[in-house]
């Protein structure tokens, strides 16, 4: 097959682009937008990694490590007067998946409430003695 060069659109290739009179030219951003990928499956990335988002199982306490929470804890009561500060561990269960993660915080008590089972620190923040993992007493208590 042979190959013609017939110049069929030389008479308008150097002529202005046409601008329309009734409408305002689209902004450069709209028109991107009109070629932006097309996402079927919304909310399916989000998905795949919430489930790959590692949880840690609760650990039970053995019977030793539990007469040992307890004394600190009576420790703490004790001097709750000047405020101790403590490091505690504890497991904050996951709010979407079986499991959770231990945390770690360090403030001072301001009060151990056994009717509800919680620890109450000066920051506002609480911590349920069921979830209680470890306790650091500071020096100074």
């Amino acid at each position: 097959m042979k190959y013609h060069n017939t110049h069929k659109y030389d008479d308008i290739i150097r002529l202005p682009h046409p601008v329309s009179k009734r409408h305002t030219p689209m902004p450069l951003l709209s028109r991107a937008a009109q070629f932006s990928p097309f996402a079927a499956l919304t909310g399916h990335n989000e998905a795949i990694e919430e489930t790959s988002r590692l949880t840690d199982s609760f650990i039970e306490l053995d019977e030793d490590e539990k007469i040992r929470l307890n004394e600190k804890l009576r420790l703490i009561k004790e001097n709750i007067d000047r405020k101790p500060e403590i490091e505690v561990t504890y497991f904050q269960p996951d709010e979407r998946k079986t499991g959770g993660t231990y945390v770690t915080i360090c403030s001072r008590v301001k009060k151990i409430d056994e009717y509800n089972r919680r620890i109450l620190f000066m920051d506002g923040k609480t911590v349920r003695l069921e979830s209680l993992f470890s306790i650091h007493i500071h020096c100074g208590t």
